[in-house]
């Protein structure tokens, strides 16, 4: 069984009926995030626009949230996110916000309540640098953006 984790969330004014964050599936690792416009969206094709979710969240310490692209969108309409996947700090409070971009070739209506993109909370760590002389070597190097040639 997976641990469970609280964490506080708000609905921003006016999205009462906009759907919390959930999971579609028993075993799903993100939960579908949806849409809080007020009117329908359309985005032309190469057009990008911020588009809102009505909610708040505030994560516990040593946690993020990634928020990432629905798969179903981006193979049937080219429909994505950018800045991919998007983090959400444990200290952030403003509403989370998609920026969402057009790479089809039809215009793409945002409807309220549309599931428009995903929610993945991770646990992370903080890093602390030792500045080295050298770094321990391995078997790839240096090799870099697909030096792997299989």
């Amino acid at each position: 069984m997976r641990q469970k984790v609280k964490a506080f969330i708000q609905r921003t004014e006016g999205n009462k009926d906009i759907p919390l964050p959930q999971y579609m599936t028993e075993l799903a690792a993100g939960m579908d995030i949806f849409a809080a416009v007020n009117t329908e969206e359309v985005i032309e094709p190469g057009q990008r626009k911020k588009i809102p979710t009505g909610i708040k969240i505030a994560l516990p310490e040593g946690y993020e949230a990634q928020i990432r692209p629905r798969s179903g969108l981006a193979l049937h309409q080219g429909v994505t996110l950018l800045n991919s996947p998007g983090t959400i700090d444990a200290d952030y409070r403003g509403e989370i916000a998609l920026i969402v971009i057009n790479h089809g070739h039809e215009s793409f209506v945002i409807k309220r309540g549309m599931r428009l993109a995903q929610m993945v909370v991770q646990k992370i760590c903080r890093l602390q640098w030792v500045e080295s002389t050298e770094l321990v070597d391995t078997s790839r190097g240096s090799g870099g953006f697909g030096h792997t040639k299989k």
